[in-house]
């Protein structure tokens, strides 16, 4: 059996991410996908056993990174105006530097294919136990996770990707977003 290399990997799925963006799924084959990461079909084969295996893994790598760049900014000693607004900033910016990582992300975050595995994943995981604690003391108003995550993220997005914003004004649209959220959330603001 030949060896996986790191960086053969990497360029995979640069190459699938680029060609699902481009192309969809249907239009994005395993030789497509080797011819545009520079290595042979077999290669491909090395570290994914089929085209859904490699899309699942790829999705939920990238969806535990996403997370995990959100929660490595928080600190036990923050208060919630603080989570809230971090949390905020984070994702927004995660969005501005990952726009293809992103944008892979939400295409597929909706699939069932792919989302059949997500409950082993960490990152969900780890954000809901954070909502969780923050409702238990008292910091978050007790409402369902899932509109807690929707309300968090979702408005962020519309800013991230309006590209014929300025700079200042989105950072404006961004500061205000936060603080309606944190009235929105946050039991005593």
């Amino acid at each position: 059996m030949r060896r996986k290399d790191d960086e053969k990997q990497r360029c995979i799925k640069i190459a699938v991410v680029q060609l699902i963006l481009e192309e969809g799924f249907q239009g994005t084959s395993i030789s497509k996908i080797a011819k545009a990461a520079g290595v042979s079909p077999a290669t491909v084969y090395i570290y994914y056993e089929n085209k859904e295996t490699m899309l699942r893994e790829i999705y939920r790598e990238y969806s535990e990174d996403a997370i995990q760049y959100l929660l490595q900014c928080l600190s036990p000693n923050m208060v919630g105006e603080e989570i809230i607004a971090e949390l905020i900033r984070r994702y927004y910016f995660f969005i501005l530097e990952n726009k293809e990582v992103f944008h892979f992300i939400e295409q597929f975050s909706t699939c069932p294919v792919l989302q059949s595995s997500c409950g082993s994943m960490k990152g969900p995981a780890d954000l809901n136990q954070l909502l969780t604690d923050l409702k238990k003391q008292q910091i978050l108003n007790n409402f369902n996770n899932d509109n807690l995550y929707a309300i968090l993220f979702a408005p962020v997005k519309m800013i991230a990707v309006k590209s014929c914003e300025s700079e200042n004004i989105a950072m404006e649209r961004l500061d205000e977003l936060i603080y309606i959220i944190q009235k929105a959330l946050l039991k005593d603001f």
